[in-house]
């Protein structure tokens, strides 16, 4: 973990896989499985894929390949993973920290669809916060840091009072240039400089601070 010890905001804006959800078994299993039939290392892929749209993904490892295609397999990769909740466990301390925001203003903003973010949540047993920014309200995926400034600005609050909890390096690079600062969460996300860094949600906590703000001690 960073030096930072302790940050204060007024609204949380949290990415779900890898930050809320441990989905990689299943990531793991679609994304090597399309590595393979596309003749790519399933390694190399594994380092792309994190964060990202799968279309996005997609472009960026076949990059002479129209969109159109990259669309339609994305929906097909959309529908496996939708359907495979095998392994889909929460990430540790996301429930206790998930109950200490009820009523406190956050938004969940994924790079995963509806469909596909409502059935991992339930999958992991965790709450689906009130104001949700999903791959369907955006035109850019992260890193483009659309999608944290449209949480923002649905939860009514200026980019620079809101602190982003990510795991991957193009989240963690969104929300740096969203203007916020950034909780890096787990193993991927020390290496992408975000604020301040922990192994996972149980080193968090949250608690309402002075004039309605909110404070996060991280230890």
């Amino acid at each position: 973990m960073t030096a930072v010890t302790e940050l204060t905001a007024r609204a949380l804006l949290l990415d779900m896989d890898g930050t809320l959800v441990n989905s990689d078994a299943v990531v793991e299993r679609c994304w090597r499985d399309w590595a393979a039939r596309h003749g790519l290392d399933g390694d190399e892929v594994m380092k792309v894929v994190h964060g990202r749209q799968g279309h996005a993904s997609m472009a960026l490892l076949l990059p002479d390949r129209p969109m159109a295609e990259n669309h339609a397999e994305n929906r097909e990769m959309l529908a496996r993973e939708t359907a495979d909740m095998d392994g889909v466990v929460p990430v540790p301390g996301a429930p206790a920290f998930l109950a200490s925001l009820a009523g406190l203003p956050h938004a969940l903003v994924t790079s995963a669809d509806v469909a596909l973010s409502t059935n991992r949540m339930a999958a992991a047993g965790l709450p689906m916060p009130d104001v949700r920014i999903t791959a369907e309200d955006v035109a850019a995926s992260k890193p483009d840091p659309e999608g944290f400034l449209k949480g923002a600005a649905e939860l009514g609050f200026a980019p620079a009072d809101c602190v982003v909890f990510e795991d991957s390096g193009a989240g963690i690079e969104a929300g740096l240039a969203a203007g916020m600062r950034v909780v890096g969460v787990g193993s991927r996300a020390a290496a992408y400089g975000p604020t301040v860094c922990v192994g996972d949600l149980t080193g968090v906590r949250v608690a309402a601070g002075a004039g309605g703000g909110l404070r996060l001690v991280f230890g």
